[in-house]
């Protein structure tokens, strides 16, 4: 150890950084990088709305003592758009979304294409009977029921809590 690191008034490189003092300034800043931070890897276009192949809707799963449900919120789609596919250990739901809108007047012409698909795979951690799942759409909503096994069901069994 030599003196130099005994003495506590050493300069030292250190970086400066000037901040304004006026908190409106600070949070700004903050929420600047925040936003950089976020953004950073990322290609913007699929944020801009003009790239869209794909997307991915809303879904619900819940599990009850009788089995599964599942509802899919899909706007603007028809059931012959939709496939609902039972394999022996996941549910899995794909569809293909179509819009074209044309539009003419008198001096312009309007067309516009849009499409996406999707595809969403729901584990199934518990045997089902097959031959009595139910898929059902109506008005943009696809429900799936999804029923336990009679020896699903019956290895179900509450356990009691005790306390000292």
């Amino acid at each position: 150890m030599s003196w130099r690191d005994l003495v506590p008034f050493r300069k030292k490189s250190v970086s400066v950084r000037k901040e304004s003092m006026h908190p409106f300034d600070r949070l700004h800043n903050e929420i600047d990088t925040v936003f950089d931070d976020f953004f950073r890897g990322f290609h913007p276009e699929p944020f801009s709305g003009h790239y869209s192949r794909s997307f991915s809707p809303d879904i619900d799963v819940a599990e009850t003592d009788k089995g599964l449900k599942v509802v899919a919120e899909l706007p603007g789609m028809d059931e012959k758009d939709i496939d609902v596919l039972l394999s022996s250990d996941s549910l899995t739901i794909t569809g293909e979304k179509r819009a074209e809108r044309e539009s003419s007047g008198k001096e312009y012409y309007y067309m516009e294409r849009s499409y996406g698909s999707f595809s969403r795979m729901i584990p199934l951690p518990f045997e089902v009977e097959s031959e009595h799942v139910e898929a059902h759409f109506q008005k943009g909503i696809l429900t799936v029921k999804v029923p336990k096994s009679a020896k699903a069901t019956v290895g179900n069994k509450k356990v009691e809590i005790s306390a000292d």
